[in-house]
């Protein structure tokens, strides 16, 4: 299974991105997905998870309020809308696809990754 991230740039705080990942097999429309963020010099942290069927999701607490997340099984796509975009989130954002079909906060319940899509906010 490929993960293809994209929508990643430079933008200034308080602006919007939207972060998009797409699939390469309907293997994902059953399982769960998720959003993973690593800024330089951190670990990787769960930013949002949506499961198998887009009806419960999950957000970390700086996320709640200003991020989206969202899937298109029909497309093989997950998405992420982020406004309200601080310093704070500049990362590399990854896409994930889990192991089951809920959602989850824990990278080692994913077992596809994508190849990340940086994300620059400047002040």
């Amino acid at each position: 299974v490929q993960l293809q991230a994209s929508g990643g740039g430079l933008v200034q705080a308080g602006g919007s991105l939207r972060l998009s990942c797409a699939t390469s097999r309907r293997t994902s429309s059953n399982n769960g997905m998720g959003w993973f963020r690593q800024a330089p010099g951190k670990e990787r942290e769960i930013v949002a998870a949506i499961d198998w069927r887009g009806a419960n999701t999950f957000y970390t607490d700086s996320a709640k309020g200003r991020f989206t997340i969202s899937r298109d099984r029909s497309k093989n796509s997950m998405y992420l809308q982020m406004d309200s975009l601080k310093p704070e989130d500049t990362a590399v954002y990854y896409c994930a696809v889990g192991r089951g079909s809920s959602t989850s906060t824990q990278s080692a319940s994913y077992q596809y990754w994508g190849q990340g899509t940086k994300v620059t906010v400047s002040s």
